[in-house]
């Protein structure tokens, strides 16, 4: 039997990118439950009753919640959104990232949303133009991955990682006489 942390062909390739970005906004929706959950605990436990009220520690608890779900699954291989599109994280050997691995690309992929996140503060744009800037800079961070060594993501680069095309075997049929 073989390891369940090591991929059968560790040169899997790595899935197109309209695929990982498919994924990539499939898991954004479900973050939005996550995030949802996460804040009501945070509102029930802290008794909050403006949104402004604790806002950094909102944001603090936030943060740490998002980096447990990602942390969490990434070192399990896949979250929902990554078993839906048959995508796992590995490292460089094709073997399920470790902990710290799993919260350095947590980290690493936050270049996600902070650049133009930044930039729309910056420059006090009007939500219009948030909206614009964020795509332009999703749109070019993500196509900026043909560039990259194997088509991977820079920040998967960076932290050692990789995304490979993984869908697990079928189970064996029980049961089943000739």
């Amino acid at each position: 039997m073989s390891d369940p942390t090591t991929l059968e062909n560790p040169a899997d390739p790595t899935p197109g990118l309209w695929r990982r970005m498919a994924c990539w906004f499939y898991e954004g929706m479900l973050l939005f439950g996550v995030v949802f959950i996460a804040g009501y605990l945070f509102g029930t436990l802290t008794q909050t009753r403006n949104a402004m009220d604790n806002r950094a520690a909102l944001q603090v608890f936030l943060f740490v919640a998002l980096s447990a779900y990602f942390v969490i699954f990434w070192t399990r291989g896949q979250t929902l959104a990554m078993k839906t599109w048959h995508i796992r994280v590995v490292d460089a050997q094709g073997v399920l990232i470790s902990r710290r691995r799993a919260l350095l690309r947590y980290a690493l992929s936050w270049v996600w949303v902070l650049p133009p996140l930044a930039l729309a503060w910056a420059a006090a744009l009007p939500a219009g133009a948030q909206v614009l800037v964020f795509l332009l800079w999703v749109t070019a961070w993500a196509g900026s991955s043909g560039l990259a060594p194997q088509r991977q993501f820079w920040h998967d680069i960076l932290a050692g990682t990789r995304l490979v095309h993984y869908k697990p075997p079928e189970p064996a049929a029980k049961g089943l006489s000739s």
